[in-house]
């Protein structure tokens, strides 16, 4: 496997020539969960079979729950094995652009042993730019045996955030919103405003430049080099509203050469299902 977890689209476009990848279309819209998949029904790049957040890359919502909760194994087992997943595959998903929602099936995919997977650098918006094809033909994908290797160790949990005292910062638990919400000055998708205390902030889309495509290594190592030091040992973990977004800054520190984080599912929208979580705003 490559060591980065990016595809250009001329790579991706010369593996569909020799048919040696699966591609995934992650596409979704938090305001229309309808958007994504009727978007793919239009046209999607050669190949790719869809993949819906709500409905294929987490369980529904239950008491105590963030928006996107883990789906158990074997569910999301038989998930992949529908897809055309196996083992063995070569797996590349992408979404409209940077790989927001496409980046949770990316960590999905690592998180049950399989880490041949990369990101199309840019999504659907750069492969269209660079003058390559979509197609509207339904994808039926060939179903396939994928047996799943969990790795626990990568996901935190909200209880270990309450016996760290509720002080994310001993965590080094760092939060991808953008700042407006991180500091609890809008909320235009929970029902409660802020951070958990202790977080820092790195809104995800930071690692990207103004063409929508990912920023270089040197770029990507003096931005993490910020929030987390010279040591790429680190141990740090991530969060987000609802555990998809945060996979992207786990992307981001694996291009600029640091550890692999934790990812806290549930995030924020789990964390402020107790009221008497404690809430922190502004920068401070």
């Amino acid at each position: 496997m490559s060591a980065t977890q990016l595809i250009s689209t001329r790579e991706l476009n010369e593996n569909l020539r020799a048919e040696s990848c699966s591609v995934v279309d992650c596409r979704f819209d938090l305001s229309d969960s309808t958007a994504g998949r009727r978007a793919y029904k239009e046209g999607h790049i050669p190949g790719a079979v869809y993949a819906d957040l709500n409905k294929d890359l987490a369980a529904p919502v239950g008491a105590g729950t963030g928006r996107h909760p883990l789906p158990d194994v074997p569910s999301i087992t038989a998930t992949l094995g529908r897809l055309g997943i196996s083992n063995s595959t070569a797996v590349v998903v992408y979404d409209e652009g940077i790989g927001a929602v496409a980046a949770r099936l990316w960590w999905m995919l690592r998180w049950l042993g399989h880490d041949n997977v990369r990101l199309l650098d840019g999504g659907l918006a750069a492969w269209t730019a660079s003058g390559y094809s979509l197609s509207a033909k339904r994808v039926v994908a060939i179903p396939a045996e994928f047996q799943s290797v969990a790795r626990y160790e990568m996901v935190l949990k909200t209880s270990e955030i309450n016996e760290s005292g509720a002080d994310a910062a001993s965590l080094n638990l760092i939060d991808a919103r953008d700042r407006a919400r991180y500091a609890g000055e809008l909320e235009p998708i929970d029902t409660v405003a802020g951070h958990i205390p202790g977080a820092r902030n790195l809104p995800f889309a930071e690692s990207m430049d103004e063409n929508g495509r990912w920023k270089s290594v040197d770029e990507l190592r003096k931005l993490w080099g910020h929030h987390l030091g010279d040591d790429r040992r680190t141990e740090w973990s991530v969060m987000c509203g609802s555990g998809v977004t945060a996979c992207h800054l786990a992307i981001s520190a694996l291009e600029a050469g640091y550890r692999e984080p934790r990812l806290y599912v549930g995030s924020w929208s789990e964390w402020i299902t107790d009221s008497n979580r404690p809430i922190g705003l502004g920068f401070g």
